[in-house]
């Protein structure tokens, strides 16, 4: 995210908490949408935090390289001493033996010197990072794409209630014009009948059509994370975005080295080829240092006195050689390979799948294109076709039923319109998840892929 986004984030919650304004209309650019929801959306700070553990996962095995240092204490009490019989001059002699109190305490240290799958399991726990990174990513990537639908469709909503409205109010215009009429003689009052009842089958559609906007609204919040209250609507209208939208060289976007799906898989091919050298590693001997020290005492009667406690220590290497374990290694390798090969095959298919993906997106997209040029033609005709219907229904020159079927043809032109545009963003915001695309969805990463 940007920094100037950022810094305008902190402006606009505050102008949202403020109590007189929770009514106000906040109008919002989908950049500014796509920012606030990165910042406050649940899902999106769950994979952060996932990220987090994983890297105190990768500290705890790292942990394992180091020194190893502990402290023990122990006393023993003897209840009733050790009886110990021996022949002596033939006759059986019986002694007590041992103390009433023992204690025992000191430090132990040990540290690994040799020990091969250690260290590559501080390897696997570097790709286990990268993985929780990527799947993070791939939520910032599925949460932006609903952000934009989610825009996409609060526009259209907001386009098509305007269209409706734009009907309902030629549609009062046109019975105050009968009326008028009706009242000098020159129209019956079927005919003030008729535009009425139009006015009243069209005043459900416009509530309709301001419940779409408030439900588009909603989603689009609740997206955001952002309190009810507050009332979102676009700074831009539908027709405004067609000016910047087509910004996809058709037919070149084929760089899929950033699709998320092919990212994880390549990440965990990367773990299981780890995961092989590791087993292969349990052949290696291991060499390990140990160091201790400690103090005893033992005495009789009073556990607390006369007592006198000697130090002793000692350090020792330890090597432990694998030789046979009943080629439960050999299968284990054996059976990483396989997995290996599993994976090579899986990306092959996933590159097929996500190749036939692009094409077909590629192909709705030209085909959406030609769709708008075609519906923003047939619109201009059917407005056109109203306007020359229109003043000649007030010269009397045209029925109104002839009147109605240009308004519906012009209505349904200009919905057909906004809904291509609509199909066509929404189109693009697919494609942009499928291609991984960061930069044209605001979010950027600071680390490399797997390959």
């Amino acid at each position: 995210m940007k920094i100037s986004r950022l810094a305008a984030l902190p402006l606009l919650m505050f102008a949202c908490s403020i109590p007189g304004a929770a009514n106000d209309t906040v109008r919002l650019s989908r950049q500014e949408c796509v920012s606030i929801a990165l910042q406050d959306n649940p899902t999106i700070r769950v994979a952060d935090l996932e990220v987090k553990r994983m890297d105190y996962s990768k500290r705890e095995t790292l942990a394992s390289v180091f020194p190893n240092i502990d402290f023990s204490g122990a006393y023993q009490r003897t209840i009733k001493l050790q009886t110990v019989s021996m022949n002596m001059g033939g006759q059986t002699q019986q002694f007590k033996m041992g103390t009433d109190n023992n204690w025992n305490f000191g430090f132990s240290a040990s540290m690994p010197l040799v020990n091969a799958q250690l260290w590559k399991a501080i390897q696997i726990s570097d790709t286990q990072i990268l993985s929780a990174m990527e799947d993070a990513r791939a939520s910032r990537l599925d949460l932006v794409n609903n952000i934009n639908k989610a825009y996409y469709a609060l526009l259209l909503a907001d386009a098509s209630r305007n269209v409706i409205k734009a009907n309902y109010d030629i549609a009062k215009m046109n019975a105050e014009i009968y009326r008028k009429q009706f009242e000098q003689g020159t129209a019956s009052e079927y005919d003030v009948l008729r535009s009425s009842v139009q006015v009243s089958n069209v005043e459900p559609e416009l509530l309709q059509a301001d419940i779409s906007v408030k439900q588009a609204s909603l989603m689009l919040k609740i997206l955001m994370g952002m309190d009810h209250e507050v009332t979102v609507m676009p700074n831009i209208t539908l027709k405004d975005m067609q000016r910047e939208m087509y910004g996809y060289h058709l037919g070149t976007e084929r760089d899929l080295s950033q699709n998320t799906s092919l990212r994880t898989l390549d990440i965990q091919t990367k773990m299981l080829k780890q995961s092989l050298t590791a087993k292969k590693f349990a052949w290696i001997p291991t060499l390990g240092i140990s160091y201790n020290m400690n103090w005893n005492a033992m005495s009789s009667g009073n556990a607390l006195k006369n007592q006198q406690f000697n130090p002793y220590s000692n350090v020792g290497i330890a090597l432990q050689v694998p030789i046979f374990n009943g080629l439960g290694r050999l299968n284990a390798v054996k059976q990483a390979q396989v997995q290996v090969k599993e994976m090579t095959f899986q990306r092959e298919n996933l590159v097929n799948n996500l190749n036939m993906q692009v094409d077909l997106a590629l192909d709705n997209l030209n085909k959406q294109v030609k769709q708008i040029s075609s519906s923003e033609q047939g619109m201009k005709q059917a407005q056109k076709a109203y306007d020359i219907m229109q003043k000649s229904f007030e010269i009397g020159a045209a029925t109104y039923l002839n009147l109605r079927d240009a308004e519906v043809a012009n209505t349904s032109a200009q919905l057909s319109y906004l809904q291509a545009i609509y199909n066509y963003l929404v189109s693009t915001s697919e494609l942009d998840t499928l291609l991984g695309k960061e930069d044209a969805l605001g979010i950027t990463t600071n680390y490399k892929s797997a390959n």
